[in-house]
């Protein structure tokens, strides 16, 4: 189950910056989490429970954003969600399928002819933290 891994560094990350900004606690962490990112959404809230422990972060909400998993064609430039399974075959001119391989490009980040570019779906970030005793003043996003 990778959603422990996961949840391990959400925790690591979040309590070391709480540290760092003097945070006596948090009290809440928002994560956005893309359809195609592989994860179980009860499972890592389990596992950010039991990660939490003996941290700044316990007893912190975990919240989540799922992103849905959008994807454009490279010889129409139509754009769908793929859902889950990924349905990578252009809605409008079937194309994509076979034209291409998901998410490679040509440098500088466009489809060379009849590709499939995934444009979202594979997100896995910390939005946002809220800092105990900081109820309106989320901790700032680095990177």
């Amino acid at each position: 189950m990778h959603e422990m891994s996961i949840a391990a560094a959400v925790v690591e990350q979040v309590d070391a910056a709480a540290r760092e900004h003097g945070a006596p606690g948090v009290t809440r962490v928002r994560l956005q989490v893309g359809e195609l990112a592989g994860v179980v959404p009860q499972a890592l809230d389990f596992c950010f429970e039991l990660a939490c422990a003996g941290t700044l972060v316990e007893g912190a909400v975990l919240e989540t954003e799922q992103v849905a998993a959008r994807a454009r064609c490279g010889s129409c430039a139509t754009e769908w969600e793929v859902g889950m399974p990924p349905d990578l075959g252009c809605p409008s001119c079937s194309g994509g399928s076979s034209g291409g391989v998901l998410g490679v490009g040509v440098p500088g980040g466009g489809v060379s002819g009849g590709g499939v570019e995934l444009l979202s779906g594979r997100e896995l970030q910390i939005l946002d933290v809220e800092w105990a005793g900081h109820p309106h003043r989320p901790a700032e996003q680095k990177g």
